[in-house]
């Protein structure tokens, strides 16, 4: 009978433990295909995505989370209705886990290529893609792009109409030829406590600074203001 206890307990304690561990972050990664972004610009954003989510940090900070699992989906955006989910919702629980998600990004077949950019509606489509996520203790959208919206309503429309109140929404600028892309993304994009945006010098430089991004968002890392490399507020 002690012998009983002392298993039942053990088995108590183990399923009590996964079920307080629970899911910690639900995470929706939202790449820009509108038509600035050109087929070289396009792949190196879909094997920069890949190879970050891949980079040891990364996987590391994945796995070694003791608060919980990490849910992950992805979706192209560009126009009004064109918007395109590549990756739905998946638990990165194992390397193997991760390993094919990162073959998912890689493989990705460009959906559009020859519309505006509409983030308003990017982020309502993240807003549809969040209700059907992992019950998790933060949920965020990661947006990256290379230009402000020229087409349809805007993020302060998608914020007053979608449920998107308890969502932090993050920032990955490219730099590019347009002007005000990263006062726009800063200004209305970003929402919720801790929103922070991340610049690319560039497309060259999408690895490296989505592998910083990714790694920031799943450890929930607070930072102040880096000009020129990471910004950061409340709000």
């Amino acid at each position: 009978m002690v012998r009983l206890a002392a298993i039942i307990a053990t088995v108590w304690l183990v399923s009590t433990t996964v079920v307080q561990a629970g899911c910690r972050l639900a995470l929706v990664l939202a790449l820009d295909v509108s038509s600035s972004v050109d087929a070289a610009e396009y792949d190196l954003q879909r094997l920069g995505l890949a190879a970050a989510l891949d980079a040891p940090e990364v996987r590391h900070a994945i796995l070694q989370g003791a608060s919980g699992d990490v849910a992950l989906a992805v979706y192209e955006w560009s126009g009004f209705f064109q918007q395109k989910l590549h990756l739905d919702w998946t638990l990165l629980r194992s390397d193997a886990d991760i390993d094919r998600a990162v073959l998912a990004i890689a493989s990705m077949t460009r959906s559009h290529d020859n519309f505006p950019t509409s983030i308003g509606q990017a982020l309502g489509y993240g807003a549809t893609v969040l209700k059907r996520a992992p019950v998790c203790d933060r949920r965020v959208i990661d947006m990256s792009g290379d230009g402000i919206n020229n087409h349809g309503y805007g993020p302060a429309s998608a914020y007053r109409n979608f449920p998107l109140q308890d969502v932090t929404v993050n920032g990955l600028v490219i730099l590019s030829q347009r002007a005000g892309v990263v006062e726009y993304y800063r200004d209305e994009v970003l929402k919720g406590p801790n929103a922070f945006l991340v610049i690319a010098n560039g497309f060259d430089d999408f690895r490296e600074s989505m592998t910083r991004k990714l790694y920031r968002e799943i450890n929930d890392i607070i930072l102040g203001e880096v000009a020129g490399a990471e910004t950061g507020r409340d709000g």
